[in-house]
């Protein structure tokens, strides 16, 4: 029982994932010279960030529109998810980066977005039909 067919929860988590990480990539993208001064964030950090938000939010739309998914798949955005999550948690706590107030609200904000969506999908594979396949 490796496939399901997604439920609404898991369908729309992975929309909105795919969507949100489309146009956060574009922001980065297009404002990445003002964010980087507006944020006090490393240029190259944002432009690295866009470069992986892109490919993987159109990866996430793509998923979200499919009738059925691999179980795995959905449990690697899951995994995904988190170790952004961590990633972004650590630099802040290790000093990898160091922000001014609204890069501190930046990345601890999209950090609880990320986690919330990583939840809202694992609970949307739950609530998936196991497909046999």
């Amino acid at each position: 029982m490796s496939h399901v067919q997604p439920s609404p929860l898991l369908r729309n988590a992975l929309l909105a994932d795919g969507l949100l990480g489309i146009s956060t990539g574009l922001l980065l993208v297009l404002g990445a010279n003002w964010l980087a001064g507006f944020l006090e964030l490393p240029r190259l950090l944002l432009m690295a960030s866009a470069l992986i938000l892109l490919p993987l939010g159109g990866l996430l739309f793509w998923l979200s529109r499919q009738s059925q998914l691999h179980r795995q798949a959905v449990w690697a955005v899951i995994s995904l998810n988190t170790l952004w999550v961590i990633e972004s948690g650590l630099s802040l706590l290790l000093g990898w980066i160091e922000p001014n107030l609204f890069g501190y609200v930046f990345i601890i904000g999209q950090a609880v977005v990320v986690a919330l969506l990583a939840e809202l999908q694992w609970f949307g594979l739950r609530q998936s039909r196991a497909l046999a396949v």
